[in-house]
């Protein structure tokens, strides 16, 4: 690159992607006493729960079971982040699984700057030791292979031209997209697998590799006096009458297809409403909770906290509407154009509520709705980075397919149970409307289980996924993308990096070698990983 400075680092284990399953990726690696390098291209570490500011989609049962310990420590740090430095009321404070949002999304809705505060204090140690640096912002751009294995990446500053060449024993892709797949001729899969290679009851008939769920550019709001219209956007007049054949209205409306049924469903908005946020009960089981989207993902909860601390509730915007599936942005010509078509679509949403969006009283528009990009931490007000559903995948010594969890499939046998499993998670399979024209697919799922050959390469050696990118079909991503699979996945990864180090073997050699299994599951057990699920139901 013209003008560039290059330099060279050396590492154990470079992690390249800092959104959760790579800041859990080197959390696992350090633990061991590895030497890390870890990259991230956005201002914030966090991926899905910070920069893409999209409040944790959890299991009914994560207070009790069913993440990873180093996980429930980061939930834990940030209810103590806000009991320790936000004005609470007795009452929110005294609350043990304290919801600071309130929100029905999640029984953890939170400010993504708390997340971010409490991420970086669980890397703090490693960073002073220099065990670890993290690179930020910087994104990969090459990479170099000998045979089966990464040798170097390249990794570039998103806002410069410097460039840093870092090598390492292990390399792992944690990034949004699996960026590093095509990079290294690592084989991979885009898009919607056919029936005749996978036997999932919904899967079609003929694989469409260009098919992929909606991705979304969230951002935050609160209510305030005042007029605070936003510029109408240039395209405004297109968005506000696109009409996809299966919505039942325009896109921007009240009305959309409910995601379990596909019935046409009217949600409500009402901003700051009366309610008393210690009584929401944010269980998908009973109910998925948008009905009022306002209060469906808020983020802060104005009565949890002192009179006069918050003018207004604060809600995050991660609404149906928002979709945009015009095209994929992974393996087309120009991503940028379809990630800045996005961002225009949000803000298209968001003069839509601030003018027209129709009122209970029989009015139009919110003015007062207020753009908050400094709980976003963005220069135009929207998430830093946008939130991506679907990732490539690698071609796996294990795929996880629709019959190993579906509970329609399963029924009381539960999931697929795993010999090699390496953790567990729960989230019904949620497929948003997709790039090739499909609707919702929404289907009921077993608690399952994670197997270690869905986080092996068919060939690649030395090259693992450290979250979306891991065996899954376009079908199973939807329960396993979320974010205490991503970061299990993640932290799995970075131990099973420094195992493979540590014995001198590869990684379906662990898989495959019932002593190396045996005592690479028992180290995940000592690490606070859960293997198996208790005796429990899916919903």
């Amino acid at each position: 690159m013209k003008g560039s400075t290059l330099r060279e680092m050396r590492a154990d284990i470079l992690v390249v992607g800092g959104g959760l399953g790579g800041v859990a990726a080197a959390l696992g690696a350090l633990r061991a006493g590895r030497s890390v390098v870890l990259t991230e291209e956005f201002d914030w570490l966090g991926g899905q729960l910070t920069s893409q500011a999209v409040p944790p989609d959890e299991h009914s049962w994560v207070e009790r079971f069913g993440i990873t310990a180093s996980y429930r420590a980061l939930r834990d740090g940030i209810r103590d982040y806000y009991r320790r430095y936000y004005p609470l009321t007795d009452r929110a404070r005294a609350w043990r699984d304290l919801n600071p949002g309130a929100g029905h999304v999640s029984r953890l809705c939170h400010e993504p700057r708390v997340a971010v505060a409490v991420l970086e204090s669980m890397l703090a140690p490693y960073r002073g030791s220099g065990r670890l640096r993290v690179l930020q912002p910087y994104r990969p751009v090459s990479a170099a292979v000998d045979g089966d294995r990464v040798t170097a990446v390249t990794v570039a500053h998103r806002d410069g031209a410097d460039e840093i060449v870092v090598t390492a024993g292990y390399v792992l892709d944690a990034t949004e997209t699996g960026e590093l797949l095509p990079m290294t001729g690592t084989e991979y899969v885009t898009g919607f697998e056919s029936r005749a290679d996978t036997g999932e009851p919904s899967a079609p008939d003929v694989a469409q590799p260009t098919n992929m769920q909606a991705m979304s550019v969230c951002f935050a709001v609160d209510h305030v006096d005042g007029d605070h219209t936003i510029d109408r956007p240039e395209r405004y007049s297109f968005w506000r009458d696109y009409q996809p054949a299966f919505w039942g209205d325009r896109m921007l409306s009240f009305r959309s297809p409910n995601p379990r049924t596909l019935e046409i469903s009217e949600r409500s908005f009402t901003p700051n409403p009366d309610d008393d946020p210690l009584l929401v009960d944010a269980d998908q089981r009973r109910n998925p909770g948008d009905g009022n989207l306002w209060t469906f993902r808020r983020i802060a909860a104005r009565r949890l906290f002192r009179d006069g601390a918050y003018d207004s509730d604060i809600c995050l915007v991660n609404w149906p509407m928002i979709d945009y599936f015009e095209s994929p942005v992974i393996d087309v010509p120009d991503p940028a154009h379809h990630f800045a078509a996005a961002r225009e679509l949000s803000r298209s949403v968001l003069y839509w509520l601030q003018t027209e969006a129709p009122r209970t009283d029989g009015g139009t528009g919110f003015p007062g709705l207020r753009l908050r990009g400094d709980v976003t931490g963005s220069a135009d007000g929207l998430a830093q980075a946008p939130y991506i559903r679907e990732s490539r995948r690698i071609r796996a010594e294990y795929t996880v397919v629709e019959q190993d969890l579906s509970l329609d499939v399963r029924g009381d046998k539960g999931a697929a149970i795993y010999p090699d499993s390496v953790g567990v998670g729960m989230y019904r399979i949620d497929l948003h409307p997709s790039t090739g024209g499909d609707n919702y697919v929404d289907v009921a799922s077993c608690p399952f289980q994670i197997p270690l050959g869905a986080l092996i390469p068919r060939r690649m050696d030395n090259l693992l996924p450290a979250g979306k990118n891991i065996g899954t079909t376009h079908i199973t991503n939807g329960s396993y993308r979320l974010h205490p699979v991503e970061w299990n996945v993640g932290e799995v990864a970075g131990m099973l990096a420094d195992f493979c180090l540590e014995r001198g073997v590869v990684p379906r050699a662990v898989r495959d070698t019932p002593g190396l299994l045996a005592d690479f599951q028992n180290r995940l057990v000592g690490e606070g990983v859960e293997l198996h699920w208790p005796d429990i139901a899916g919903y």
